[in-house]
């Protein structure tokens, strides 16, 4: 029976945010054409995508037990004795994030960051050819680790007849100890979460000039694609 709660509601809500920032952006930069003024709304989706990280990043040091990256297990012998496991059909329990999904979450987190610094460098930067570049290299890095964090959930449920996928959803796990519990899914931290992710989007919404495909970034001005009025000459 799973009635172990391990996952608090901010740590659950960062997992589903980021996984739907991360396919709108990707989806949307790999199916609208880049002279497009949609084609920078993947740059808003990536952007916002940064600032859930930072808020993720402040939850990992203040957040309950197994969202604090203290909890995370990011031993190297552990790592190699878990993938072991799941090939010899090892019964091993992990209350929180197991070394695969320590490393995986760690990265992935990292991967977003650096994918947020380089699409805005691409606007800022002095050199945005390359930093394109750089932020093509590390979008496609972050498909791999999703498609590998995917077959690590299906292959550790098959293998340990464990709905680990189903955590993230209630927060909860079967057969844990109960010192490995939390007592609390702290709701009102994951209210805040969704309201300051919310007030981030729709700064970055109001602010964002779709024709001059500007964006205004509390005083920075950003700009995301070509102006085409200004290329034509019409504002002359």
């Amino acid at each position: 029976m799973r009635n172990g709660l391990v996952y608090d509601l901010p740590t659950r809500l960062f997992h589903w945010l980021f996984s739907g920032l991360f396919l709108m952006g990707f989806v949307i930069a790999k199916t609208v054409d880049d002279d497009s003024s949609w084609f920078n709304y993947h740059s808003l989706a990536g952007l916002t995508l940064g600032f859930l990280v930072l808020l993720r990043i402040v939850w990992g040091f203040f957040g309950t037990q197994h969202a604090r990256f203290s909890g995370f297990n990011l031993k190297s012998m552990d790592l190699v004795a878990y993938f072991k496991e799941i090939l010899s059909g090892g019964k091993r329990r992990w209350a929180g994030h197991n070394p695969a999904s320590s490393w995986a979450s760690l990265i992935m987190m990292l991967l977003a960051f650096s994918l947020a610094i380089t699409g805005h460098l691409m606007t800022s930067g002095p050199d945005k050819e390359s930093f394109e570049d750089v932020h093509e290299l590390l979008a496609n890095g972050f498909i791999v680790f999703v498609v590998l964090h995917i077959a690590g959930i299906v292959l550790h449920t098959i293998r340990h007849k464990d709905m680990i996928g189903l955590s993230m959803i209630d927060g909860k796990k079967a057969n844990i100890a109960k010192d490995q519990t939390i007592t609390s899914s702290r709701s009102a931290f994951g209210i805040v979460l969704i309201g300051l992710v919310v007030a981030f989007g729709l700064h970055l919404f109001k602010n964002y000039d779709s024709q001059a495909c500007r964006l205004q970034l509390f005083g920075t001005t950003l700009q995301l694609g070509e102006n085409e009025r200004n290329e034509n000459g019409d504002d002359d």
